[in-house]
């Protein structure tokens, strides 16, 4: 079996999770290629066995898994190393809430096992594109969870007008919004009033951060559709974010979100489910009436 495993942030008290993992790895003889920058911060604690390294810029291929160390943002990085190769990631919370990284790192034991066993499934999710004229984010131009237009720095309000297969849909008075996959419905979506998606139900969301008119709310549409976007501004600029990278664009600039060509593909044990997952998450059923 052939590994990559990636994580932006390395804490000490994941100590003993690194060592067994790289113990197991060791006794079942995988060939693992490790991030260049998390394998700096796990060697300021212990050493590391000779591992071949990736780094930015690098696209994985011929890898069987992608093991991302972290939480959610760390999995929505990694698809940056995969894109169209489409390697199955699994998610190792060592992180908070985890909505895409939800295997616990206690059971890494049981995880190999399930693996070489073919106990899991690998679920496709839809990701999303952001086009333009000036090709703003070049190669790393999709997105699993959500693209953003934001205000960048006033506190002004800006004005997005917004279109559906080009036709006129709203002209949006708010600080900002998200064109959101099902992924991304649980995650900045959420909290912006917008509804949660199943995973595979074939939508986008359309949802406007703090909207000046209160009667505006989130909106589904297919994800076959082509949203496009002008946008206006008092300070000549707004920001625009794919998942955690983000560049401050002039408005002017006409933007398109479609449907990517490829998809993330990620890997559920068979112990887990999305259900599961969000009764768990967000804490439903501890309610002193159940």
């Amino acid at each position: 079996m052939r590994i990559a495993i990636f994580g932006r942030k390395f804490e000490e008290e994941n100590l003993p999770f690194i060592e067994n993992l790289f113990e197991i790895i060791k006794r079942r003889g995988y060939e693992v290629i490790i991030h260049e920058n998390f394998r700096k911060q796990i060697e300021n604690f212990t050493s590391t066995p000779p591992f071949k390294n990736f780094g930015e810029g690098d696209i994985l291929k011929d890898i069987d898994f992608m093991f991302s160390v972290g939480g959610d943002g760390t999995i929505l990085e990694s698809v940056t190393y995969i894109r169209q190769n489409e390697i199955p990631i699994l998610g190792i919370n060592t992180g908070r809430l985890g909505f895409l990284a939800t295997t616990s790192h206690d059971a890494i034991g049981q995880v190999f096992e399930d693996l070489d066993k073919g106990l899991y499934t690998i679920d496709s999710r839809m990701m999303i594109r952001l086009e333009s004229e000036k090709g703003l984010f070049g190669e790393l131009n999709f997105a699993l969870n959500d693209i953003g237009i934001h205000k960048s720095d006033t506190s002004s309000m800006i004005t997005i007008h917004t279109f559906v297969n080009g036709e006129f849909l709203n002209s949006y008075w708010a600080d900002g919004m998200l064109i959101t996959t099902p992924t991304g419905s649980t995650g900045y979506s959420l909290s912006c009033g917008g509804p949660i998606i199943f995973p595979r139900s074939g939508n986008l969301l359309i949802t406007p951060i703090s909207p000046h008119n209160l009667t505006v709310r989130p909106i589904v549409v297919a994800d076959s559709a082509v949203i496009s976007f002008e946008v206006e501004s008092r300070s000549d600029n707004f920001l625009i974010s794919l998942d955690s990278r983000s560049k401050v664009v002039s408005t002017g600039v006409q933007l398109a979100v479609k449907k990517e060509n490829f998809s993330a593909k990620l890997v559920r044990m068979n112990d887990e489910n999305f259900l599961f997952t969000l009764r768990t998450k967000l804490n439903w059923g501890l309610d002193i009436r159940n």
